[in-house]
C-alpha cells in the first residue's frame, strides 16, 4: 500500500469521477486507475463500484476512507513539520471568513504571510460563523473570523480573540424616505421590507434578535449570503437592509444611516489549540493583533 495510492482513492472519493479525480492530482486517468485496482486487489476488495456513468464508494470503500485520510493528513503534517524544523514553511492552511469582515484586512495580512512563507498553499473559505466555528472545532479550517450578535456568548470548544464591535447601520436606497435622516431607531424601520442573511445564520441572529428585543415584526423577502448582492438590491430600491458600516463603500444608489438601538456584532478571531500545524501557527501570528496594537482593529475596518 502506497502513500499516492490512498491519495487517489480519496480524490475519487471526493470527486466521484475518475477523469476529475486525476486532474486533481496531476495524473493521467490510466496511471491512477491503475494504482487503485492494484491497491483492491492487494486488499481483496472492492472499494467503488464503477460504470461508464456513475462512481460509487463501496461498504468497503466507506470504511476505508476515513484512516485513509488520517494517513494522509499524518503524511502530509510530518512533511511540513520537517521542513519547519529547518526553519521552512510547507502544506496547507485553511482560513475561513465571513462575508462581512471589517476588523482585519485579509488581503494584506495574507500578502505579509505569502512573502514569508511562500511554500505555504492558503485556503480561503467563506460561509456563516457556525459553520466556520464547527469547522474550526472539527479540524477541517484551521482559524477563521466570526461575527456573533454581542448578546451571544463565543463559541465553545475553540480559541477566540475579540477584534472588534460595531453597532449595524441601516442601509436604504437614495432618495428613500428615511435617506436624510441623521439618524434612526428600529420603529422607524417598521413595515419596511427587509434584505438580510439567511434564517438561523449568526449573521441574521443579530438583526432578528434586535427587532424581537424592540417588540417589532420585520418582512424579510430577500436573503442571500452575499454581502455586496445584498447592497445590489438595496441599491435596486428593492428592500432595506442593517449592515456593518466598514463594508459600505461610497454609493450613490445607497445611503446609510446610524440606528441608536441598531443591533450589535462583536468580530472574533477563532482558531484551535489542538494540535495546530506550523503553518496555522504561523498565519496567527499574522491574523492576531500584537498587544500594543489593542485598538488597531477599529483602524483596519473596512479594508478587509
Amino acid at each position: 500500500m502506497e502513500l499516492r495510492q490512498l491519495r487517489y482513492v480519496l480524490a475519487v472519493a471526493e470527486t466521484r469521477n475518475f477523469t476529475r479525480a486525476a486532474e486533481r492530482c496531476y495524473v493521467v486517468q490510466s496511471a491512477l486507475s491503475h494504482q487503485i485496482k492494484a491497491l483492491e486487489d492487494e486488499l481483496g476488495v472492492r472499494l467503488f463500484a464503477r460504470t461508464s456513468r456513475r462512481v460509487e464508494l463501496t461498504a468497503a470503500g466507506e470504511a476505508f476512507l476515513p484512516a485513509a485520510r488520517v494517513s494522509v493528513e499524518a503524511a502530509g503534517r510530518a512533511a511540513a513539520d520537517a521542513t519547519a524544523a529547518v526553519g521552512e514553511l510547507r502544506g496547507p492552511v485553511a482560513l475561513g471568513v465571513i462575508p462581512t469582515v471589517t476588523a482585519l484586512d485579509i488581503p494584506r495580512a495574507l500578502r505579509t504571510f505569502h512573502h514569508a512563507h511562500p511554500a505555504v498553499r492558503v485556503t480561503l473559505r467563506t460561509a456563516g460563523s457556525d459553520e466556520l466555528a464547527s469547522a474550526v472545532e472539527a479540524g477541517t479550517v484551521d482559524l477563521a473570523v466570526l461575527g456573533l450578535p454581542a448578546t451571544s456568548a463565543a463559541p465553545a470548544g475553540i480559541r477566540t480573540l475579540e477584534l472588534a464591535r460595531e453597532r449595524l447601520v441601516a442601509v436604504v436606497p437614495a432618495g428613500h424616505r428615511l435617506a436624510g435622516r441623521r439618524r434612526l431607531r428600529l420603529a422607524d424601520l417598521a413595515g419596511e421590507t427587509f434584505v438580510d442573511f439567511p434564517a438561523g445564520t449568526p449573521g441574521r441572529a443579530q438583526s432578528d434578535l434586535a427587532f424581537e428585543a424592540a417588540g417589532i415584526r420585520r418582512d424579510v423577502t430577500f436573503e442571500s449570503m452575499s454581502a455586496g448582492l445584498i447592497l445590489d438590491l438595496v441599491g435596486q430600491h428593492l428592500a432595506v437592509a442593517l449592515l456593518p458600516p466598514a463594508i459600505l463603500a461610497p454609493d450613490a444608489s445607497t445611503a446609510a444611516v446610524p440606528v441608536t438601538d441598531g443591533p450589535v456584532r462583536i468580530e472574533y478571531l477563532a482558531w484551535s489549540a489542538f494540535n495546530p500545524t506550523p503553518a496555522a501557527t504561523a498565519l496567527l501570528t499574522v491574523l492576531r493583533p500584537s498587544p500594543a496594537s489593542g485598538d488597531a482593529a477599529g483602524s483596519r475596518k473596512g479594508r478587509g
